[in-house]
């Protein structure tokens, strides 16, 4: 299958990042190249684009689109580690789309989607790492139930970690449906019933972010990527849940007021300086984007902007 992207709020990206000839930038989670194609033609044979994924169909499949942008250099490895990937690279601007691709979530193999049966995989990197088989079938109910509400926000996750151990004990859980199986038993009709989308959506998007170890990370990888932005450079973060968005919008203002010093305290003794600055809130998809892009809808971007030398 052809490695399917589309860029989520690609203007308001475009408008934050507003890359420029000879502008240099990195896109953390490349997918298919959609957003990075955009930047590559804005910042033209002068600049620099490097490409970061740590699916190897994703770097495969973007080399071969944007193989006529001499600017382009694909990146296997993880965002988190960009430090490691990129030593002494300074930034105009840096992108992070956080989640999962459309094309991961419509390869049936890779065991993304609830709505087929495939392989219970769901690893972005299927060289390395468990699968999430190994992990529910191996996963204590304790911590499972922690991941379920933690990263899924989910009500029913005492239930659904009792199931789990009920139906691993007669047979161990091999593929999808097996995981679908296992929110149907916890979950009454009525209830599922009245669900507005599928009822594993949450306990799939918990067990794919345990699996990958999105989230653990995520803070220092922040503080790496403006680490490396240049003096008015700006990172862009889209998140698809409530959980990464938190972090992003916390870790945004942990960058812009880092003192820790007690508030009524006369001068400020702990020599925190502010890294820079969060530009406005939570941004959403528009309502045109909605209709073209159904899957922008719990899409938000924030965007922070690097101290400027002279403020």
């Amino acid at each position: 299958m052809p490695f399917h992207h589309v860029p989520v709020l690609l203007s308001e990206v475009l408008d934050a990042l507003a890359p420029a000839p000879g502008g240099v930038f990195a896109d953390g989670t490349l997918g298919g190249g959609g957003h990075s194609e955009e930047i590559l033609k804005r910042i033209g044979d002068s600049g620099l684009l490097y490409g970061i994924d740590r699916d190897p169909a994703a770097i495969a499949a973007a080399s071969e689109r944007l193989k006529e942008y001499p600017g382009f250099h694909a990146v296997h490895g993880n965002f988190h580690d960009v430090k490691a990937l990129l030593p002494g690279v300074r930034l105009n601007g840096g992108l992070l789309d956080l989640g999962v691709s459309s094309h991961q979530l419509d390869t049936p193999g890779r065991g993304f989607s609830y709505h087929e049966d495939a392989p219970l995989d769901m690893r972005m990197d299927p060289t390395q790492g468990i699968t999430a088989a190994e992990y529910v079938n191996t996963v204590s109910e304790e911590e499972f139930c922690r991941v379920l509400r933690a990263y899924g926000d989910e009500k029913w996750a005492a239930r659904i970690a009792q199931i789990l151990m009920e139906k691993r004990a007669q047979k161990p859980l091999e593929t999808t449906q097996d995981l679908v199986a296992v929110v149907d038993a916890a979950i009454p009709k009525a209830v599922r019933r009245k669900e507005e989308g599928h009822p594993a959506r949450r306990t799939f998007q918990a067990v794919r972010i345990a699996v990958n170890d999105e989230l653990a990370p995520l803070e220092k990888a922040l503080r790496d990527w403006t680490d490396m932005l240049l003096p008015g450079g700006r990172l862009c973060v889209i998140t698809f849940h409530s959980v990464e968005d938190r972090i992003v919008k916390l870790t945004f203002r942990k960058f812009q007021n880092p003192c820790v010093c007690p508030p009524k305290a006369p001068i400020c003794t702990c020599g925190r300086k502010p890294l820079g600055r969060a530009l406005g809130g939570a941004v959403k998809a528009g309502q045109t984007e909605l209709e073209m892009n159904p899957r922008a809808h719990s899409a938000t971007l924030r965007v922070f902007e690097k101290k400027r030398e002279d403020a």
